[in-house]
């Protein structure tokens, strides 16, 4: 369990190639509270067709399909706009620490994506996609040691 700083500073950024939460623990207890929602529409409008259209195209051939690669160029996108955003709390001061939690695919993409000041403050990373999880189950499992006493029922 890393060391964190009970301050309402710190953030957890849940994320999967089309949707990242940026939560926000707050100083006085309770579950994580949402700060900012992104979403990639494309991702998910298009990764079905995009599968479908590379799967058809690779046949006999053994280059990589289009689809995929566009598929992966949407995901780099992503990570670089949900960066962008994370710089931003970080130059206002929004937070002083941060948690990841990702889909294994896209943590490798936002590692790359990161700046070098918001790097610094990523006290853990978790490679695992929990990105529809509830405010309280995200709580639980993220923070454990965590008095629940002021928990919204």
């Amino acid at each position: 369990m890393p060391n964190y700083k009970d301050d309402g500073k710190l953030w957890v950024l849940v994320a999967d190639e089309g949707v990242a939460r940026l939560l926000r623990l707050p100083e006085e207890g309770g579950d994580l509270e949402d700060v900012t929602t992104l979403t990639d529409a494309a991702a998910h409008a298009d990764k079905a067709d995009l599968r479908r259209d590379a799967e058809g195209r690779r046949g006999n051939s053994t280059t990589s399909s289009a689809g995929v690669d566009e598929l992966h160029k949407e995901a780099m996108d992503f990570s670089t706009r949900v960066a962008r955003t994370l710089d931003d709390g970080y130059n206002n001061g929004d937070f002083t620490q941060l948690r990841i939690v990702a889909a294994p695919r896209f943590l490798g993409l936002l590692r790359k994506s990161l700046s070098a000041n918001v790097s610094k403050l990523v006290i853990d990373e978790t490679n695992v996609d929990v990105v529809h999880e509830s405010l309280g189950a995200l709580t639980t499992r993220l923070f454990p040691e965590r008095d629940f006493s002021q928990r919204k029922a």
